[in-house]
């Protein structure tokens, strides 16, 4: 099939929200999302890649925990992702959410309309590009060497390579809670099915894993 672009554990509320807006240092997602609510579910299983005590749920839930980084080569994803700053650089200080080993081990294309030089942290290297979306899959596929490419969120750059048609894969998990306002995915999953097969499976932590592919 060769390499493809994926959406992997996209958590949502049951009203289709993914992120508030006001993005701060304190509120990564925006508005008042609690994000250790919204991930429970991963959280919660024996995958979880922060779990610091044994034990950890098994099932249909831990196998996407686990298979979340499998044949992953490069990220692409939205500045917002990345951090909370808008506009020109101004802290070059700021290296993203996740310290001095951010969890993606392989390149990441951050995509962003103001220059600013790569750097390196651990096994994790940060481009900031600007472009087309085509253009930026084109730049993290040939940096994935035969991998897949990860499209890491958030919401507006899904939906804006949604609408390039460049998705092959989309998964999307809906947690029952219900958010109210902020950045919508949707506003059912069937808006997706004129151009995706779907298939919704429920899991017993109470989310539902909602599976997209196409041919």
């Amino acid at each position: 099939m060769g390499q493809l672009l994926k959406v992997q554990n996209f958590t949502i509320s049951s009203d289709g929200i993914a992120a508030g807006e006001d993005q701060s240092l304190e509120r990564p997602f925006g508005g008042d999302i609690e994000p250790q609510k919204l991930f429970a579910w991963a959280g919660a299983t024996a995958s979880w890649p922060n779990r610091t005590d044994p034990g950890g749920s098994r099932g249909l839930d831990d196998y996407f925990t686990r298979d979340f980084s499998r044949d992953i080569g490069a990220e692409i994803m939205g500045r917002n992702k990345f951090g909370p700053q808008r506009g020109p650089w101004e802290d070059h200080e700021w290296q993203g959410w996740w310290g001095d080993e951010p969890p993606f081990h392989t390149p990441v294309f951050v995509l962003t309309h103001h220059p600013r030089p790569s750097f390196t942290l651990s096994d994790t290297t940060f481009h900031f590009v600007g472009g087309e979306p085509a253009e930026v899959l084109e730049q993290a596929k040939e940096a994935a060497r035969g991998k897949d490419v990860r499209l890491g969120g958030g919401v507006t750059t899904i939906k804006e390579f949604l609408e390039a048609g460049l998705v092959d894969t989309l998964h999307v998990v809906v947690n029952p809670v219900r958010i109210g306002e902020g950045l919508r995915l949707w506003d059912a999953p069937e808006d997706l099915e004129d151009r995706y097969h779907h298939e919704a499976v429920p899991s017993a932590s109470g989310v539902t894993h909602h599976i997209f592919w196409r041919d």
